[in-house]
């Protein structure tokens, strides 16, 4: 099975591609020029992983939240893709991406950054969500941190693009009950593991090329437009 993970929900960009049982990967800091950059990293690391297009079986890319650009740029060009060469288009949850190398550990807290000081995150035990996603400041998440019941000596461990400046951020962080990994993944790989290890092509379902990125917050635009009264 060939399949083709694109992971640009942040500034940094990741393209991974399966061939067999072997993951071919490319990772770039991006910044602001991911729509430059995304279809000759996708370009670079199907010939890597010597393919054609024609030989893909699937795309997928990062369901969201993360950064509003970056997640309409990867729906954009996994679509175009899908549609070009008839082939399944999946997007997943990018929490659920992030937390899921941590899924046989305790908690974890998946995080990314969003706008005016704060980031989207979820919890996860065991791979499965106990909190779900939302955006809160750093004093918001310290408060579901300190109240989350834990087992004895059960620990937190804070991952994701967003991991390391939530980690600095909290006010008040029971160090001996948190830890930070500051591993940078590229998770276009975990994406192809979660398609495999749930069987996301077996249950594939068309109507997905109709969905569109989870932003799990409302733009600057459309707050603008409700405030004025044009948008409900």
């Amino acid at each position: 099975m060939n399949i083709l993970a694109i992971d640009s929900c942040s500034s940094v960009l990741s393209v991974a591609v399966s061939k067999d049982d072997e993951i071919i990967s490319t990772q770039t800091e991006a910044g602001m020029k991911q729509s430059e950059m995304i279809m000759d990293s996708i370009d670079s690391t199907v010939k890597k992983a010597g393919l054609k297009p024609g030989d893909l079986n699937a795309v997928m890319c990062m369901g969201g939240p993360g950064s509003f650009t970056g997640l309409r740029i990867g729906f954009s060009a996994a679509k175009g893709l899908a549609l070009s060469l008839s082939i399944p288009f999946i997007p997943v949850p990018t929490l659920e991406c992030i937390a899921f190398p941590h899924s046989t550990s305790g908690l974890t807290l998946a995080a990314v950054e969003a706008r005016k000081n704060a980031w989207f995150f979820a919890v996860f035990r065991g791979g499965k969500s106990i909190i779900p996603v939302t955006d809160a400041d750093a004093w918001g998440i310290a408060y579901e941190i300190t109240n989350l019941k834990t087992e004895i000596n059960e620990k937190i461990t804070i991952t994701g693009h967003g991991a390391a400046s939530l980690y600095e951020a909290l006010p008040n962080r029971p160090d001996n009950k948190v830890i930070f990994s500051n591993i940078k993944r590229n998770y276009a790989r975990e994406l192809i593991a979660i398609a495999k290890s749930m069987n996301l092509l077996d249950n594939y379902n068309e109507a997905l090329l109709c969905s569109g990125p989870e932003y799990n917050r409302k733009t600057d635009a459309e707050i603008s437009l409700e405030k004025a009264g044009l948008l409900k």
